[in-house]
């Protein structure tokens, strides 16, 4: 920055600091007296300890007749009444650079390693408005992501956001570290919220593997951490993929999960006297997730492809927020416990999946040739009982003979090794050869 600007930043600086004073903790949510500050400012507890002196930071939530509601990062078990409390006067910011990649970050943007973070980084706020509508240039690029069943069946678009939805323990976790590691973006920003701490290292090293890491950045905030810290880690990896957007660079987001998103906003809204709305869901939720996931796609500069998987409760594909979150994204994949009872993977249900931009980015001859196997698959599945115990008679129908035939060839054209790389070319060649009566 030139002298004139520093010079000229003199009148707008606030040379004095604010503090207030802790006066009660309830449960996560901190009341003090004190300091001046708006809604998402970050503030600093200073607390004694038996070390000495540490500083718990915290951010303002809510406001309760003169008391400010803070909600700490971290733990509050050395907090006590008369703790000062320091007023920052701004959000919270995170660092930001090209020699982030390969790292593993905490959800403030620190080397889950303990490592000092590399020079040259440039801070951004993790809470951004979506791009303007005017200023998203239209999809028209399809996206490689690796995957046959979704190239050839649901083609995804550059710039498209995209929910994974399936019940616990159905390969969502194995699918995105397919996807991160074949996929033809520059860059991968993963996000892994509310994650049990041991797969955290298990997704980085069997999942995403080493060439995968060498292109991601990674943003984990465990399940054992307090809720603020799992939603602002679904925050700082979208400012992340943001700072690339807008550098030109085609980025491909995912999170796992939304759900767990949705759910410690829940917690922090209960805290502040929210009333619960659906299935316990406070309002706060369903205001969060279109802010959260409208910063993702095009920009006049960039996109970012966003994969957001969805944790189902009880495979209730119905439930509040899975039903949100459908309505938002420009697309949903259906991952079904029944193929994945089978030994099916990627466990991926094209019946109940879809890509609202498919028809728009793909060729003719390849949009026709996913319709004919959609509804070769769709008339065994619907017959499926029938054949198994034998009530159905060949030769009744032409369009059920002709299902049966072809429904071992789709099977077979679906699945796909954990390590296998397909590309977008090869899948769709192997779909309209599949679809005009060949296969292999």
């Amino acid at each position: 920055m030139k002298a004139a600007d520093l010079i000229n930043q003199i009148p707008v600086v606030d040379t004095f600091k604010k503090y207030g004073k802790v006066t009660r903790v309830v449960g996560l949510l901190i009341e003090s007296q004190g300091p001046e500050c708006s809604i998402n400012d970050v503030c600093k507890i200073h607390v004694r300890t038996k070390n000495g002196h540490e500083v718990i930071l915290a951010e303002v939530v809510g406001f309760k007749d003169e008391y400010v509601m803070l909600m700490p990062f971290t733990s509050v078990r050395e907090i006590s009444i008369g703790c000062l409390v320091e007023g920052t006067g701004r959000a919270l910011e995170v660092k930001v650079g090209p020699e982030l990649i390969g790292k593993v970050l905490d959800s403030l943007g620190n080397p889950f390693d303990g490592t000092p973070l590399p020079r040259g980084l440039v801070s951004v706020p993790t809470e951004n408005d979506p791009p303007n509508p005017l200023h998203r240039p239209p999809i028209d690029c399809q996206l490689e992501v690796g995957v046959k069943a979704i190239d050839a069946m649901l083609t995804v678009g550059r710039g498209q956001r995209v929910g994974i939805f399936a019940g616990s323990g159905v390969g969502k976790s194995t699918l995105l570290g397919m996807i991160a590691r074949n996929t033809r973006a520059d860059l991968n920003v993963i996000a892994l919220i509310g994650e049990r701490g041991r797969e955290v290292r298990e997704f980085i090293e069997r999942d995403l593997g080493e060439e995968g890491l060498k292109r991601s950045i990674v943003v984990a905030a465990t399940g054992d951490q307090p809720a603020l810290m799992r939603i602002k880690g679904a925050f700082t990896a979208t400012a992340i993929a943001e700072y690339f957007r807008d550098r030109g660079m085609n980025v491909m987001l995912m999170m796992d999960s939304v759900t767990r998103v949705a759910m410690a906003q829940r917690e922090i809204g209960l805290a502040t006297g929210e009333p619960p709305a659906q299935k316990g869901y406070t309002p706060s939720v369903f205001s969060i997730l279109p802010k959260l996931l409208e910063r993702t796609g095009t920009s006049m500069k960039g996109s970012i492809t966003a994969f957001y998987t969805v944790l189902v409760d009880g495979d209730d594909m119905n439930e509040p927020i899975a039903d949100t979150v459908r309505g938002i994204l420009d697309g949903h994949i259906v991952l079904d416990r029944a193929l994945a009872n089978k030994g099916h993977y990627p466990a991926i249900n094209i019946l109940k999946s879809v890509s609202r931009l498919m028809n728009h980015i793909s060729a003719q001859e390849h949009v026709k040739a996913a319709e004919r196997i959609r509804e070769l698959y769709y008339t065994y599945a619907k017959s499926e009982d029938l054949i198994n115990i034998g009530a159905y008679k060949k030769g009744t129908s032409r369009e059920i003979d002709e299902a049966i035939h072809y429904e071992p060839l789709i099977t077979r054209f679906l699945k796909q090794g954990f390590k296998e790389k397909v590309t977008l070319e090869e899948s769709v060649n192997e779909l309209i050869e599949l679809a005009n009566g060949g296969g292999r």
